[in-house]
């Protein structure tokens, strides 16, 4: 199968179209849909990973499904027969890749939740003993779990710069106290009941961040969960702390840019085959050991 780069609906109007997800309006809320786009360091890579979107939105909808009693989210539906019949032509594209949501006005935050010391956490660590204003005991090593998990928001990037990780104090200038307290008590929560369950399955979840609005209803979990782009998976049967460790997450594609020595400049290169076949690999093994089903693609 061919990896979907982009989708085209002229039926619907575009309201974004982000690193991974294009998302249209539709009756006064959201189809947003996964391509098969890949990221790393900021840019959107010239080959796409075939499936990767059907991925991520099946995991996201898991997670969505299990954390109904802790916090509501912005699912509608995600099954094909639901949608209106003006977008019967894209139904085999839409399939599996696409949910109906809920707007929402979304808090300019990303919610991160560090279980293990990894990736920009690791490089701060070094460099000031902490990470997001949170002092850490010394003598920490790479990939060492913390003894607790520990919230470290970050600012969310325009396309093509870092995200930029802030103290707690710093996101409640920006959104307010009692938002960032909330949001701060729902991450940790969310992150311990996905990490339990994940160990179970034979996944360490490493970190991963959540993304949060508000409805008149109230706070609700949106964008996507749990996954593979948006957390770092470790299979724990090789889990070894002191090093960088095998994943089931993007990071293989970094590892592989990091060899070739991309100057981490646009244009972005493209992957070779066994890169690609990799990831998706990875990928599909995320969605099967969580969930206990294989998924089709």
């Amino acid at each position: 199968m061919n990896a979907l780069l982009q989708t085209d609906i002229p039926e619907l109007k575009l309201v974004s179209r982000g690193k991974v997800r294009d998302i249209y309006e539709l009756d006064g809320d959201l189809l947003m849909i996964a391509s098969d786009r890949i990221s790393a360091f900021d840019h959107i890579l010239a080959t796409g990973i075939p499936g990767k979107g059907k991925v991520l939105t099946q995991i996201s909808k898991f997670w969505f499904d299990k954390f109904t009693g802790v916090v509501p989210n912005h699912l509608i539906t995600a099954e094909v027969d639901d949608l209106p019949s003006m977008l019967d032509r894209h139904k085999a594209m839409l399939k599996g890749r696409f949910m109906r949501v809920k707007r929402a006005r979304m808090f300019p935050v990303e919610c991160v939740v560090r279980g293990y010391i990894s990736g920009s956490g690791w490089k701060d660590y070094v460099r000031t003993g902490e990470i997001g204003g949170i002092r850490l005991a010394p003598g920490l090593r790479e990939s060492d779990r913390l003894p607790e998990p520990i919230f470290t928001p970050a600012t969310k990037a325009e396309s093509g710069e870092h995200d930029e990780n802030i103290s707690f104090d710093k996101m409640c200038n920006i959104i307010g106290r009692e938002s960032a307290s909330r949001l701060r008590e729902l991450s940790i929560e969310l992150y311990m009941r996905a990490a339990q369950h994940a160990e179970t399955c034979g996944i360490l979840i490493a970190d991963t961040k959540f993304e949060f609005g508000t409805t008149e209803d109230g706070i609700l979990l949106g964008d996507e969960a749990l996954t593979p782009d948006s957390s770092r998976f470790w299979p724990k049967d090789q889990y070894e702390p002191g090093r960088q460790q095998a994943s089931f997450d993007k990071q293989y594609v970094r590892d592989y840019l990091e060899a070739i020595h991309w100057n981490k400049q646009a244009p972005a290169p493209s992957l070779p085959p066994e890169v690609v076949k990799g990831t998706q690999d990875r990928y599909l093994e995320a969605y099967r050991l969580l969930t206990g089903q294989t998924l089709e693609l």
